[in-house]
């Protein structure tokens, strides 16, 4: 009896001492699924247009093989991007911040902080972040190998 005793006091020791040293649950009781309960997936159509943000009609899809395209875009506050097209298709979500864009025509377009947003093709624009915090902006392409996700115009200064 005075063994057995000896045996549970060790292991008990033992236990804890595993527990402090690793944060194992080993010895407690286990997590059980009431602690976590079960959440569904969820999903949120953020868009689906045929048009880009100004009312354009998108062009029909380019013949041959495919190439996707995603580009992280980050804005420091105050930053504006050159004017340029793109030549492709292309859409994204805005992560954070606010973007404004505008049309060569002067139309703009300000992207709020998790709205998606299809971008003018073939149509001169820039952005601007005229806010105080960077913009971080997701942009996918649906391009060709070899084709330029925009196509830069230095020669039309920015105001």
């Amino acid at each position: 009896m005075k063994q057995k005793k000896l045996w549970v006091t060790a292991a008990i020791l033992i236990c804890s001492l595993t527990e402090v040293s690793y944060g194992l649950t080993s010895c407690k009781k286990a997590n059980t699924q009431e602690d976590y309960p079960v959440q569904q997936v969820t999903s949120e159509e953020l868009i689906r247009t045929s048009q880009s943000w100004d009312g354009v009609d998108l062009p029909d899809y380019l013949q041959g093989r495919p190439e996707l395209v995603a580009v992280k875009y980050v804005f420091p506050a105050g930053q504006k991007l050159g004017w340029h097209h793109h030549p492709v298709m292309n859409y994204g979500v805005l992560m954070q911040g606010e973007l404004t864009i505008i049309g060569q025509d002067g139309k703009e377009k300000t992207v709020h902080e998790g709205e998606a947003v299809v971008e003018m093709v073939n149509t001169i624009h820039h952005g601007e972040n005229r806010g105080t915090k960077p913009v971080i902006l997701y942009m996918f392409y649906l391009s060709q190998k070899n084709l330029p996700l925009a196509v830069q115009h230095p020669e039309i200064p920015l105001e």
